[in-house]
């Protein structure tokens, strides 16, 4: 019986190596995209990405947890408006601030995690006329540290975070339409 223990841990062993040499040639960066077509002028949705006030009322983020804690400084949008967030495990914490502005077109961000898991990434949005529509693009990138390497092999952070955005864009969608 201990030879077939001893086994088991030298066939585990391997199985953790073969992970982590596998999570070492994972990419440095990552980056998530999603965009959605608003029947509105960007002028119209501008407003409700560069206020971070305003953003917050069709971010899907906040959701999770009722009693999240928002505290805002800087001006009320543009570049310096900022916010930080502390609220329970499936929200974290954090800060986020515009650091770009290019009216009616760009809004960049600087976000800053401490929980659950240390991130500074850079969000973007832009606004692009398409027909009677603007096609508003929300973007996330940042650097991808190794930790970060082994959670995707398990999770599709793309596809999770992606579906985020997808709900984000459909708010915004519904009020700069409404």
């Amino acid at each position: 019986m201990p030879d077939i223990l001893l086994y088991a841990l030298i066939v585990l062993a391997v199985i953790v190596v073969i992970l982590f040499a596998y999570a070492f040639t994972r990419p440095d960066t990552f980056h998530i995209r999603r965009s959605a077509d608003i029947a509105a002028p960007a002028g119209r949705i501008f407003p409700l990405i560069a206020n971070l006030k305003s953003m917050n009322t069709w971010s899907p983020f906040a959701d999770p947890d009722p009693n999240i804690k928002i505290s805002y400084s800087g001006p009320e949008s543009g570049v310096g408006a900022a916010h930080a967030w502390v609220g329970n495990a499936k929200v974290g914490e954090g800060r986020i601030e515009i650091t770009e502005v290019h009216a009616p077109d760009k809004v960049a961000m600087r976000l800053q995690i401490v929980k659950p898991m240390r991130a500074d990434n850079r969000v973007e949005f832009t606004l692009q006329p398409n027909g009677n529509a603007t096609n508003v693009t929300w973007q996330m990138s940042g650097k991808q540290p190794f930790l970060g390497k082994i959670v995707t092999l398990f999770i599709d952070c793309d596809k999770m975070v992606g579906r985020e955005f997808d709900k984000g864009l459909a708010n915004l969608k519904a009020i700069a339409e409404g």
